[in-house]
């Protein structure tokens, strides 16, 4: 009979060991494919908006990544309700018409997210990516700020600190490009640095009340991630349009709407339709500092790939302002200590704590396919 027992648990020590060890590949994973999707994003539409020929309007691309996202939702509801056409479409008609005070309220982030990407377009064609990307990392410091105002959320003393790290080092890389700018005294592909940087810095300020405004939205709600990405969608794929017809409403009826797609092209509209539904599977795997390495390491991968690319310069200046940059970032992302002091705080700690637990479980479930049962499915290994 011991040795039954011992037998026993030997078995579930190995499980254990081996749930661990999948675990940590798959955290590794993630860490990996979030890296590569940051890092390529930018770097991407870096490319094919310098490229000589024709250009794509942005304005469709920006389109067809809301059409994308919007399938790609709908796909996942429908797996949810096991393939029935049905069922999905009642459950859709409830959602999004009949409960349409609650749909009313996705215009806003949808409209704001809608101005984000196509500004992301206007500054990554008018600044080096490496510069982009550390001037991007900003939207950290607005979404911590949106979310004290907003969500009367706290800050421990070292994420006040990271923050001002943050503003310290793109402040720093934003007048070592200044000075490349006046030394060089030419820009022989008609990119325009100011109007660059005023998009980033209207962008960060746009992502971070609209991410705030949409976490307030799924915590205040029982739809899942999936409903609220589809009503996003509806609204998104309709202001694009207008933006669209509003902007180059006749060059796109002469010249049609794909014109200038290339599978370059096309791969960056993938990986922007579907960089945002990724981050779900790499917060489901990945705690906080793996995700603040993963936004790090993407700086430094940008870099160098730019230093490749399109022979960016990377002097001392630059180094030291990405440096803090990259070092706010982890910091920011470090868990908070139990019963830390606080600037700014309403709660203890612990029951800020069991909050957050709370919150992390319901939109872990939101993620995750439902079961017969109705009870959110396990992931598979």
């Amino acid at each position: 009979m011991a040795g039954g027992n011992r037998s026993g648990a030997a078995e579930e020590r190995a499980a254990s060991r081996g749930q661990s060890d999948a675990n940590r590949r798959l955290k590794y994973i993630s860490l990996a494919v979030l890296v590569v999707q940051n890092a390529s994003l930018i770097l991407s539409i870096r490319y094919v908006r310098t490229l000589p020929g024709d250009r794509f309007f942005t304005t469709s691309a920006v389109v067809m990544a809301e059409v994308l996202k919007v399938t790609t939702c709908l796909f996942i509801i429908l797996l949810q309700k096991r393939f029935s056409v049905r069922e999905t479409l009642s459950f859709l008609l409830d959602c999004v018409v009949y409960q349409y005070s609650d749909t009313l309220k996705m215009a806003v982030p949808s409209l704001i997210y809608t101005l984000q990407n196509n500004l992301q377009y206007i500054a990554i064609s008018n600044l080096p990516a490496a510069t982009f990307q550390v001037t991007y990392q900003l939207k950290i410091l607005t979404t911590a700020l949106f979310s004290v105002l907003m969500l009367r959320k706290s800050l421990s003393r070292v994420q006040w600190v990271s923050l001002l790290l943050l503003f310290a080092g793109v402040a720093v890389v934003q007048v070592q490009q200044e000075a490349n700018k006046e030394a060089s005294g030419r820009d022989s592909s008609q990119q325009n640095y100011m109007v660059g940087l005023v998009a980033v810095v209207v962008s960060c300020l746009s992502s971070g009340f609209a991410g705030v405004y949409f976490e307030k939205i799924l915590k205040g709600s029982a739809a899942s991630v999936w409903v609220r990405n589809v009503q996003l969608g509806i609204f998104g794929t309709a202001l694009g349009m207008l933006g669209l017809w509003w902007n180059d409403g006749a060059a796109v009826a002469e010249r049609g709407f794909l014109f200038g797609y290339t599978g370059m092209v096309w791969c960056v509209i993938f990986n922007q339709a579907f960089g945002g539904l990724l981050v779900a599977v790499v917060v489901k795997y990945a705690d906080n500092i793996l995700k603040g390495f993963a936004t790090s390491f993407s700086i430094i991968v940008s870099t160098v790939m730019s230093v490749y690319l399109f022979a960016f310069h990377v002097d001392l200046l630059f180094t030291a302002g990405a440096g803090l940059v990259i070092g706010a970032v982890y910091m920011y992302s470090l868990p908070r200590p139990a019963g830390g002091p606080l600037f700014l705080s309403s709660s203890s700690s612990s029951s800020s704590a069991k909050a957050d637990r709370a919150d992390a479980d319901v939109e872990m479930e939101a993620f995750l396919p439902k079961a017969p049962g109705g009870a959110a499915s396990p992931p598979s290994a």
